[in-house]
This record gives C-alpha cells, sequence and structure tokens, in this order.
C-alpha cells in the first residue's frame, strides 16, 4: 500500500484518509469489494460440475476443464457429461477410490432439477371445513313444521323428525318475521324478506340462522303453509381442522375430537378417501362425522415449480426449476461487471467529448450541445427494442445501446470542468510552452477535473444496475436462461404466491444499491473541497 500512497499528491491522500473516517462508506466498499471478488470465482461457489473428480486412478478438474461424457461412461459420446448421475452409478461407486467433491452449492443456475430430488414427507393431509348447512320447512299459522327438507338438524332432533316441530319454540322469531308470514297465509303480496334468528334453547342445532322468505304474488286462494329456507350462519366456534395420515393410514399430526367421536363406518370411509389419495387425486368431498358435516379436502406435499425453501436449497426454486441461491450468485457478477462496464465505458467517452467542448468553446461547443440536446431526445426504450429484434439481445449489445446515452450526464460536468480550468494560469504557461493540446486537454486538465467525475462513478453504478434489472424485468435485458435478479421478479409478478421470488432477489437489488449510495455519500463527503479550502 505504501508504494501507491508514494505516488499520490498530499490532497489526495487526505481525501482518502477521509474516506476511511466515514466508517459506513468504508464499510459498504468493502463489503461490495469483496462480495464482488467472490462472485468472479462463482462457479467455485455453485456449480453443477464437481471440483474435483477422482476416477479409476485419475485426477479431473471439470470445474475447468471439459471432459466428454466418454471418459466416466464409455458410452462414446463427446456431451457434457451428468456427473451426478455418475456419482450415483453403480460403476463410479464400486472403486471406493474413486471420489467427487462439489461446490458448497451444487447446483448451476442453468442447471432443471430433477423433483425426484426433493425430499418431500410421505403424508396426506385431510383438511375439515365445516359445512354451513341449509334446509326448507312449511309452517302453518301456529308455526308449526308441516313438511321439512333438510331441517332436523336446525331444530336439534334425529333425521325425520323435525315435522311436528314448533318454529318459536327453536328459534325467537320477531315481530317483522310474523308479520311477514301471517302476510303470506292471508294471500297479500310480500317482497322477499331475511332476517337472523337466534336460538331460544341449547337444543337448536345452530345458535344462529338465517331465514328467508321468497317473494309472494297472490293467488286465487291462500295457501296453508308458508315455505322458510334456513341457512346456518358460519362463526368462529367452528373452525377448520387438519388431520396428517402417514401411509399406514395412522394420524401424524393434528387433533380432532369429532374424529375419536365419529362412528367407526364414517371413520373407515375418510381412511379409504386417504389410502387412495395415496396414488391418485380426489376431489373435494362431502363427508358426515358424528352429527356434523365436512368439506373434506385431500392434499399430498408434491414437488411443483416453483417450490419454496427446502433441505440444500435454502433460497427456495424458481418456475424452471433452478436453484434462487446460484441464479441470484451468478446474478450479482453479471450486475456488478455490467454497471462497472458501462460506467467506465460511459465516463471515458463523456469526458472526451465535454473536455473537447469545455477546451475549445465557440462554434464546437455550441454545435457539440446542439447535437447532445438532439440525441438525448431519442427514446432510449424504443431503441434497445429495435435493436434488440434485428441483431438479438445479449451483453455486448445491452453496453452498447445504454452506453451510448449513458455517457451525456458525464459530459455535461466535465465541459464545466474544462470551461472553468482552461483559463487557469497553468494551462495558460502550458500553452506558452508550446505543450501539444492533446497532452494539456488529459495530462494538465483532467487531473484537475476528476472530482466530479469521481464523486458521480458510485451513484452511476447504482443507476447502471437498476437499469439492467428493470431490463430484465420487462424482458428486454439478458437473454434467457441468463441468471438476472430481474426476471426472478419478473416470475415473482406472475406467481405471487411464490414469495420467496420477490423476497430474495428484491433484498440482493436493495442492499447492493443501499451500500453503493453509502459509497457514494462517503466519496462526495471526502472530496468535499470545503475541507480544504480554509485560510490558515
Amino acid at each position: 500500500m505504501k508504494w501507491i500512497t508514494r505516488y499520490m499528491d498530499p490532497i489526495t491522500l487526505r481525501r482518502l484518509r477521509r474516506f476511511r473516517q466515514i466508517r459506513r462508506a468504508w464499510w459498504s466498499f468493502s463489503i461490495l469489494l469483496i462480495a464482488y471478488a467472490i462472485s468472479l470465482g462463482s462457479e467455485l461457489i455453485a456449480n453443477d460440475n464437481p471440483l474435483y473428480v477422482r476416477f479409476e486412478g485419475r485426477s479431473y478438474f471439470p470445474v475447468v476443464a471439459f471432459y466428454p461424457d466418454d471418459t466416466f461412461t464409455g458410452s462414446g459420446r463427446n456431451t457434457r457429461p451428468d456427473y451426478k448421475a455418475v456419482a450415483a452409478s453403480e460403476a463410479f461407486r464400486r472403486d471406493p477410490d474413486n471420489a467427487m467433491i462439489f461446490p458448497p452449492c451444487p447446483y448451476g443456475p442453468y442447471e432443471i432439477l430433477d423433483p425426484a430430488s426433493i425430499e418431500v414427507p410421505n403424508e396426506v393431509t385431510v383438511t375439515l371445513t365445516p359445512s354451513l348447512r341449509a334446509g326448507n320447512v312449511n309452517i302453518d299459522s301456529d308455526y308449526r313444521v308441516v313438511r321439512s327438507l333438510e331441517a332436523d338438524w336446525f331444530f336439534g332432533v334425529p333425521e325425520g323428525e323435525a315435522d311436528g316441530c314448533v318454529l318459536s319454540d327453536a328459534f325467537r322469531v320477531g315481530d317483522a318475521m310474523k308479520r311477514a308470514i301471517d302476510r303470506r297465509l292471508a294471500n297479500g303480496e310480500s317482497p322477499r324478506f331475511e332476517t337472523e334468528l337466534q336460538a331460544e334453547n341449547a337444543g337448536a342445532g345452530a345458535a344462529r340462522v338465517l331465514a328467508s322468505l321468497s317473494p309472494y304474488t297472490p293467488r286465487s286462494s291462500a295457501p296453508r303453509t308458508v315455505r322458510i329456507t334456513l341457512r346456518e350462519v358460519p362463526g368462529d366456534e367452528r373452525p377448520s381442522r387438519a388431520l396428517t395420515f402417514s401411509p399406514e393410514l395412522k394420524i401424524v399430526g393434528g387433533e380432532f375430537d369429532g374424529w375419536q367421536n365419529a362412528e367407526p363406518e364414517e371413520r373407515q370411509s375418510v381412511l379409504a378417501l386417504v389410502e387412495e389419495r395415496f396414488s391418485v387425486p380426489v376431489e373435494r368431498r362431502t363427508i358426515v362425522l358424528g352429527n356434523e358435516r365436512y368439506e373434506a379436502t385431500f392434499s399430498r406435499p408434491e414437488v411443483r415449480w416453483p417450490y419454496p425453501p427446502t433441505g440444500g436449497h435454502p433460497l427456495g426454486i424458481d418456475e424452471a426449476g433452478r436453484d434462487v441461491l446460484a441464479r441470484i450468485l451468478y446474478g450479482f457478477r453479471i450486475s456488478m461487471s455490467f454497471g462497472l462496464v458501462l460506467v467506465v465505458s460511459a465516463m471515458i467517452l463523456g469526458v472526451v467529448i465535454g473536455a473537447v467542448q469545455g477546451y475549445f468553446g465557440g462554434w464546437i461547443d455550441i454545435t457539440g450541445q446542439r447535437l447532445i440536446e438532439i440525441w438525448s431526445a431519442l427514446p432510449f426504450l424504443y431503441i434497445i427494442i429495435l435493436m434488440g429484434s434485428v441483431f438479438g439481445r445479449g451483453f455486448a449489445l445491452l453496453i452498447v445501446c445504454y452506453g451510448i446515452f449513458h455517457w451525456i450526464g458525464i459530459s455535461y460536468y466535465m465541459r464545466g470542468e474544462f470551461l472553468r480550468l482552461r483559463r487557469q494560469q497553468f494551462v495558460e504557461a502550458a500553452r506558452c510552452l508550446g505543450v501539444p493540446t492533446w497532452k494539456i486537454l488529459f495530462k494538465h486538465i483532467f487531473p484537475n477535473a476528476l472530482v466530479p467525475l469521481i464523486t458521480l462513478f458510485p451513484f452511476s453504478l447504482v443507476g447502471a444496475i437498476g437499469s439492467l434489472a428493470a431490463l430484465d424485468y420487462l424482458g428486454f435485458g439478458m437473454p434467457p436462461p441468463t441468471a438476472s435478479w430481474g426476471e426472478l421478479l419478473n416470475q415473482a409478478q406472475e406467481l405471487r404466491w411464490a414469495w420467496w421470488l420477490i423476497l430474495y432477489p428484491g433484498l440482493a437489488l436493495f442492499l447492493v444499491m443501499l451500500l453503493c449510495v453509502f459509497v457514494g455519500e462517503g466519496v462526495r463527503n471526502a472530496f468535499d473541497p470545503r475541507d480544504y479550502s480554509g485560510i490558515e
């Protein structure tokens, strides 16, 4: 480090010390630098190719070299081998000296996983949701049930014994409902009527019942009975229950008193459906346990993409069956590389154009500014779509398309710096000594115009990373199946229940951009000229 600082001027050294004193900025810079250095070796961290293979007394390094399938299987094919299948084969395991060492995350960013490799519990969960009951009764002028249909439960009597029960004995009938019944019995026109009835005694099947009467039109003679529809009002006192069964049809999870109180025949019918669900899907059924009806759903854990975080895949699996952790790691490398290449190339172009405008001024400056204004008015997204449809999407094309617009803001700052510095005494002295123009521009003026360039670099990097994520999210960025944070966020929009597809890529994007902002604030504070302009 000392041999580097030996060639720095005192002001630069003071700025560097000032930056190191800003702890938040220094730690953010260190974290970003270390993380990017690690991502450059992503193949050593997440890869479906092993780091080392020992086979038949010879050593192989598939992570850095290609070996055909014939090398390990003798198949005669020169295609890429499936190393995991080779490691699991009987021929490979027969020799105890054979060995494979995989990276810590043994999954590549483009590897489509085998659903059979995901371990899920072999069990069936039966979810029992209380079925809301409904029935009809016909009552006479004394509110006595003359005829009933599926209404026995409401009166708390055995099946088929609701006839003869009195509605007002089981439920509290209000005056409004009495008037609606009497009007229909008197053959008077009546609109639809609906009210909630409260149970009069503990023997009723439900504490709250919704009673409704359909609209009535006068007939030739008055009716002898009135039909009332009774519906159970849902309540929190009857929540859903879940029972989990093993392949031996034993309960391994959940408790439910209604299951123990049910008749053996009722339990056996449910167990038959559970046994069927272990082999084929079973549709939703209405079952009876004891004196209660339930809507029963039979579910068995199945591997479907995307899949939530599980053992071996701590960040989950995306909709194509690829490991999210591997794609986030490789996506970080692509995002940082894209941002650095774009910002550096855009700054070089912006410095050259801004320097020429600011140094020469006059008609060169005016003409250049008008051309830049016209160029900046072009629709960037349309150009990306057009060039992508013609040349295809790719890393280099995105750099070119974005770079031809990204330099404009840099050129404004450099033009202003060169306009300010071109009249300084050291520049006039260089001209008098006959120093070439290019040397005056980039050896004398440029080092004194670096402050806005260095200050803008971290913020430009934030914009470049965010732009790549936005283009990938819209489908105009890197071509599939390139690992990309924006592509994972696009999957999350379509599959909103897959929370891991929005949480982890979004968190990675947020942290990287936040660290870059912290670095930018630290650089801006360290290069603040007010810290070095005091009068001694």
